[in-house]
């Protein structure tokens, strides 16, 4: 029997998140899903008149080909992909996965020779296309959150079919705040973070790239940021899981790094110049995500939670900062978490995973909930 939910989520991706128009094309890149969602968003691209391609891919094929990748082999699966990706005007990403730590086994090395080479397809993709990118429910990913399958199911689809226009007045006014900020100070637990965002654009997220949704980012002067932080909520970063990751900050760069792999970390931090730099910042407020469950897609947008990210710089947000590594950390500062404070010019912001000024309080999960 086919779940009319499908169809509720394929509109959302297709009619909202990548506004397909008649003419364009779109490439389904669906990663261990059920043929159902991806039927669902042919059939949802060819109401609005756009042409669907699929590729279809295995996480287990995946991993082995990488426990063997070599520099001619990747740089030729580059060439085909880029090609491809070239004449897309939209991309759609489900990733689904039975082992969230399926690649913990594949070598550093082989991992970031590979990144490193399929490099100009994800910038091709970010930078030139419409794009979304969602993670498909599994067992697996119910036994992260904790809870049942079915249960687990139920979350997902009222978290990603959320009516994201109900965010535009307070990302608007997020957004405006930000990009008037030079100095951001951010205190909690094991954090005490100063850097500017002067001069960098911000950017409102609610459901355009990403399902689920719920953030604005910017992204700190290359070389502005300085003191430490200590994230709270744990992250599977290239197959392998960390959890307790702290980082100190001098004049930008990362100078200690520890977490229950501190060696792994650093081996991650070291890949290349820009890995030690930070290449995003970004506030979530996703009602509805309130605990972390080892997928970033989720736990960047849990409510109350912020985010700081070794790595390549989006060109929308740009410091100039170049990696093969994106790998967005998160903290939540809520109560039950030990709380902390955000403060832009020195002017609190956000209390313990609260706005607290009048135009942001509609960012609030109370709000949003309420609402949507």
């Amino acid at each position: 029997m086919f779940d009319p939910r499908l169809d509720a989520l394929a509109e959302v991706l297709i009619g909202f998140s990548t506004n397909l128009q008649k003419g364009e094309r779109f490439l389904i890149d669906a990663h261990d899903v059920p043929p159902e969602i991806v039927i669902a968003l042919i059939r949802s691209g060819r109401s609005k008149g756009a042409f669907p391609f699929v590729n279809l891919q295995s996480n287990a094929i995946t991993r082995e080909l990488l426990r063997g990748a070599e520099e001619d082999q990747y740089r030729t699966q580059c060439n085909f992909e880029l090609a491809r990706m070239t004449v897309m005007d939209a991309y759609v990403a489900l990733r689904g996965s039975h082992n969230a730590t399926e690649f913990s086994d594949v070598e550093p090395g082989r991992m970031q020779l590979a990144m490193k080479l399929l490099q100009p397809v994800l910038d091709q993709r970010v930078n030139k296309t419409k794009w979304v990118v969602l993670r498909w429910p599994t067992p697996a990913m119910a036994q992260m959150a904790g809870t049942s399958t079915e249960a687990f199911e139920d979350f997902y689809f009222k978290v990603c079919t959320l009516d994201y226009s109900r965010m535009e007045s307070g990302m608007k006014a997020l957004k405006a705040l930000m990009e008037n900020t030079d100095q951001v100070q951010i205190k909690g637990p094991g954090t005490d973070l100063t850097f500017s965002i002067k001069g960098i654009p911000s950017i409102a997220c609610g459901g355009q790239h990403n399902i689920p949704d719920g953030e604005v980012f910017s992204c700190p002067v290359r070389d502005s940021v300085e003191g430490h932080v200590q994230f709270n909520a744990p992250s599977i970063y290239q197959g392998t899981a960390f959890d307790s990751v702290r980082l100190a900050f001098s004049k930008g760069k990362v100078i200690e790094a520890s977490a229950n792999n501190t060696d792994r970390l650093n081996a991650i931090l070291d890949s290349d110049e820009g890995a030690r730099y930070i290449g995003e910042f970004a506030l979530g407020f996703n009602p509805y995500i309130q605990e972390p469950m080892r997928d970033i897609l989720f736990d960047e947008k849990i409510a109350g939670s912020f985010h700081f990210t070794p790595g390549q710089a989006y060109e929308r947000a740009d410091n100039g900062n170049r990696s093969q590594v994106h790998w967005d950390l998160v903290c939540i500062q809520r109560p039950e978490y030990g709380g902390g404070e955000i403060y832009f010019d020195h002017q609190l912001v956000r209390k313990d995973g609260l706005f607290v000024t009048k135009e942001l309080q509609t960012l609030n999960p109370e709000y949003l909930a309420r609402t949507s």
